[in-house]
């Protein structure tokens, strides 16, 4: 397993910024990233952050200048994007273009490249990411493993399960929001709330971690409810209730529009 020399961004938001901030927070992991200018914000303040990013207003030339190209384009304009440009036969191409399949990612860019998915999050930032690759790639991996850890997926369909699952991010934040919310209603100072249940969440996803992949995520859950307590009475309340079902059922429509 190698990481390329010069890996270039076509497509700067928020993605590119917080994958490039992974790849040279100290210590750098790359020796040199080439970004799209657009957006002009993002590219100037990568650039002005690592002396070992550069800025290119021709998105041919990060193709010709990299090893590795990262598609980090909005899927409304990746097409007219992609198809202009020249890659070459076995080149590395990584695309996180949301919700855009292959077949046409493989047609947009005309040339035997090594082509790869993945789903990058904004964590990877702080090296703590998970990111789904698809297919497996030893390169590929190699570089989410540097942001935190990769997950290769062996078929398409394991890539769009990821894909959904990890749509859930905006429900933990909106569980802890609503929770804060219902403490604030009942005499708690928001603020208190908030210094109270981060961590909370936080020591439950590192127990998670702790716990290995062999701990079923139910057995953990009873560890956490005593027969008869508190944690029980909530979650007795939530799978009873509707949440398991209506929670089921989102993912369930998140996949069939993933899945097209």
């Amino acid at each position: 397993m190698s990481l390329p020399q010069k890996i270039g961004f076509i497509g700067t938001g928020a993605i590119t910024d917080a994958m490039v901030r992974g790849l040279l927070a100290k210590p750098a992991a790359l020796p040199h990233v080439m970004v799209s200018q657009r957006s002009a914000d993002i590219s100037a303040a990568l650039a002005a952050d690592f002396p070992q990013v550069l800025v290119s207003s021709d998105n041919q030339a990060i193709v010709d200048g990299c090893d590795t190209v990262v598609l980090a384009i909005r899927p409304q304009i990746a097409e007219e994007v992609v198809r202009p440009l020249t890659f070459r036969d076995g080149q590395s191409v990584i695309s996180v273009v949301a919700a855009t399949g292959r077949e046409a990612l493989s047609d947009w860019i005309g040339a035997d490249v090594r082509l790869s998915q993945a789903i990058p999050l904004p964590f990877v930032a702080r090296r703590k990411g998970v990111t789904a690759v698809y297919p497996p790639d030893r390169d590929t991996a190699a570089l989410f493993n540097v942001l935190g850890n990769a997950v290769e997926c062996e078929t398409k369909a394991e890539y769009d399960l990821l894909a959904a699952a990890s749509a859930l991010m905006a429900t933990y934040f909106g569980i802890m929001h609503r929770t804060t919310e219902w403490l604030a209603e009942k005499g708690l100072p928001e603020e208190k709330g908030r210094a109270y249940l981060a961590p909370l969440f936080a020591g439950l996803a590192d127990t998670a971690l702790l716990a290995g992949k062999d701990a079923p995520f139910i057995e953990m859950s009873r560890e956490f409810a005593t027969r008869g307590g508190l944690n029980e009475h909530v979650f007795r309340d939530f799978d009873t209730e509707g949440g398991s079902d209506a929670l089921r059922e989102a993912l369930d429509r998140v996949l069939a529009r993933i899945s097209g």
